[in-house]
């Protein structure tokens, strides 16, 4: 069996596993005794970190949590559970965005439904254009200094909006965020040119969802065999379609997924499990979120807790699965500026 491992939550003192338990299955692909049972699969392989968020399936996936929570009281304390806010929980029209009034109700309805007085990591799900960042800062910190959470992240952020975060609470002197979870995988790979640097800049953590691209990178799809059966993609023929032909028609996707099944072959592995340890060794990895709709999934992925791959291994991945990288700014033209050029000749 697989040795959990364990790390800080981003900058922070709390130790977290180095895998996330997600819950967006959990009330709606997963009914409340198979969470039940992941749950309890998750704790007895030493995992301690839960994330879930007030849309999973309309607050279920929390109240599904709360529910295990009060009946494992001694588990309960060691898991760190984060949740998230921001989208629509009502048809109001302050029932979503990072203002405060919708926070402070978010926040309130999500401790409620967890069943717990405090939260370990309060994320906000998305960026809001509309509210100014001091307001949703400013009530981030209220919440840290009144108790009600220890420290907040982001989801779903570009570069420039965790940068413009991050800077506007340390010049004002509120808490910093300490984490961003962004969707991250050997097939979406284009937060590297500026989401991953933006973390290492700010010292925040990467928490990467999908890590599996929705089960791609697992193995379970054929070159040009429309998906069917027990699959994410086969069980909804219309969600299949539209999420499968543009990814099935690139080239790159079934490089990459060949090259993944070749490494699991060298190393005695599943693919998903190559997949998951790939995305762990990244740079700003703190912790990878396995999003599982039974156990069986669950134990595949937890096998991957404690996989070094072979350097060679992790830089075949690297090559096969790189993204386009344009000329400019990211390229060579952008890199080779005069001044540095000069420079070097100097």
């Amino acid at each position: 069996m697989a040795v959990m491992r364990y790390t800080t939550l981003g900058p922070s003192g709390t130790v977290v596993s180095t895998q996330c338990l997600g819950t967006m299955t959990f009330g709606a692909e997963a009914d409340e005794e198979t969470s039940g049972r992941i749950l309890e699969e998750y704790v007895a392989a030493g995992g301690t970190f839960v994330d879930t968020a007030d849309v999973y399936s309309k607050g279920t996936s929390e109240e599904i949590i709360g529910r295990w929570l009060r009946s494992h009281p001694e588990d309960a304390r060691q898991l760190v559970i984060t949740t998230k806010g921001r989208f629509p929980m009502g048809t109001g029209p302050n029932d979503l965005g990072l203002s405060r009034r919708h926070l402070r109700m978010a926040l309130e309805d999500s401790l409620r439904r967890l069943g717990v007085e405090h939260l370990d990591l309060y994320q906000m799900h998305a960026w809001d254009g509309l509210t100014p960042i001091e307001e949703t800062l400013r009530f981030l910190d209220d919440a840290v200094s009144s108790g009600k959470i220890s420290y907040y992240g982001f989801s779903n952020y570009l570069g420039w909006q965790l940068v413009k975060a991050a800077e506007t609470a340390k010049a004002h002197h509120w808490s910093r965020p300490v984490t961003l979870q962004p969707q991250y995988n050997l097939l979406v790979r284009d937060i590297e040119h500026e989401v991953v640097p933006a973390c290492l800049d700010a010292g925040v953590g990467l928490l990467p969802w999908s890590p599996l691209a929705g089960g791609w990178l697992s193995g379970k799809y054929q070159r040009d065999q429309t998906p069917s059966g027990a699959s994410r993609l086969g069980e909804d023929p219309n969600r299949g379609m539209e999420a499968w032909g543009p990814r099935n028609a690139e080239e790159r996707t079934w490089q990459v997924i060949e090259e993944v099944a070749d490494v699991a072959r060298d190393e005695g592995v599943t693919s998903a499990q190559v997949a998951l340890a790939w995305v762990a060794a990244q740079p700003a990895v703190t912790s990878v979120i396995l999003g599982a709709r039974t156990v069986d999934q669950l134990r595949d992925n937890l096998a991957a807790a404690d996989l070094e791959l072979a350097p060679e291994h992790l830089d075949r991945l690297s090559e096969v699965s790189a993204p386009p990288v344009p000329d400019y700014p990211y390229g060579p033209a952008g890199v080779r500026q005069p001044h540095r050029a000069l420079i070097q000749e100097g």
